[in-house]
């Protein structure tokens, strides 16, 4: 597999989020604005890649017995330098953010690739692949994010978007009303990457 494909696939094909349904506890609770949505990304963009590259660099000195624990110690200690550096430098972001933060800890996705990808490749391997799948959980942070904030709220970066008139759709402002558009997102996302599929193997035989 090319180094591309390694990069690239988190972020359509293997969406973590979209694909793979992994972590959705974010999705649900702090998507309500752009900012919030995009600081959790961010923070498992860092947390997933920081931890890929240290498993990937002593994953020869791990015993298989006490894997799970040496990585969720290395999350927790990469997910407590976050904590800290939003709580100096962003205290409202961390107040808002709050217990869920404290989860990334357990995030299926940052384990599952410590286990199925960095304890078996290489630094760079493990680097895109940390890289591709941190992108691919930002960029669904901000697919929902967008959504629920502009109709939920009718702002955007907390600017208002519409007239006064405007009669917001609260049900996206609340967690069943994430739920609905994130199933109506995995859906559009299933039904492209089938038709991808579909189209490289008419290709093929076509070749």
């Amino acid at each position: 597999m090319s180094l591309w494909k390694v990069f690239s696939r988190g972020i359509i094909e293997e969406n973590p989020y979209f694909v793979l349904a992994l972590s959705l506890c974010p999705g649900l609770a702090v998507t309500t604005s752009v900012v919030n949505g995009l600081t959790m990304g961010l923070t498992v963009w860092f947390v997933i890649t920081s931890n890929n590259v240290v498993v990937s660099i002593i994953r020869k000195t791990i015993n298989k017995k006490v894997r799970v624990p040496v990585y969720i110690t290395c999350i927790a200690t990469i997910v407590t330098c976050v904590q800290l550096f939003l709580q100096a430098f962003a205290p409202d972001l961390y107040q808002a953010l709050g217990v869920y933060l404290d989860l990334v800890v357990v995030f299926a996705i940052i384990l599952a690739r410590a286990e199925s990808i960095a304890s078996k490749n290489g630094i760079v391997v493990s680097f895109l692949d940390g890289m591709g799948m941190g992108v691919g959980f930002t960029i669904a942070m901000i697919c929902i994010s967008v959504v629920r904030e502009l109709f939920g709220n009718g702002t955007l970066l907390g600017t208002p978007m519409f007239g006064p008139e405007y009669q917001p759709a609260l049900i996206l402002a609340l967690p069943p009303g994430a739920f609905m558009l994130i199933g109506f997102m995995m859906a559009g996302i299933k039904i492209w990457n089938e038709s991808r599929e579909r189209a490289r193997q008419l290709k093929g035989s076509e070749g």
